[in-house]
């Protein structure tokens, strides 16, 4: 069970240069470990895609391209793909057949949701190891994280 800080993290408090890289460094940390725990089978790129088709979908091609910032021939492959395993749908879009516009099929939502349920399953017991005191921080430090970044 984890309780206690570090002496080297009670200290004074530290620069913000400081705190940004130790922010820096966890959100990465943690971004990898969730991508672990996913078990969604898919790359960072290919699970990216498809979270902002489920959010934002459907989308043309290039419009999926600007929102992951990627070359087009880039988020081609990566629809294609996503397109093989049956987890987007291509259609061409009714007012301009040269454009296609690509959506989240039941199995990608299915994939998604059972993704985010890992994920969450994960960080629940890992949060669960905590005391009252320290999850009561981790909540407080999540309202000034959404003010980060917001």
């Amino acid at each position: 069970m984890r309780t206690s800080p570090s002496p080297a993290r009670t200290a004074n408090p530290a620069a913000p240069p400081e705190i940004a890289a130790r922010l820096r460094l966890s959100a990465t940390r943690l971004a990898r470990r969730l991508r672990q725990e996913s078990g969604a089978g898919l790359s960072p790129s290919q699970q990216s895609a498809l979270a902002v088709i489920a959010n934002h979908g459907p989308l043309t091609l290039g419009a999926l391209a600007e929102h992951e910032r990627v070359a087009p021939p880039s988020i081609t492959k990566v629809v294609s793909k996503l397109e093989s395993d049956r987890l987007v749908i291509r259609t061409p879009d009714p007012a301009d057949r040269r454009v296609c516009r690509v959506a989240i099929s039941p199995e990608g939502e299915a994939l998604l949701e059972e993704s985010r349920r890992r994920k969450t399953a994960w960080l629940t017991a890992r949060i669960s190891e905590l005391d009252p005191d320290r999850q009561r921080r981790l909540a407080d430090a999540l309202d000034v994280l959404d003010d980060v970044i917001s």
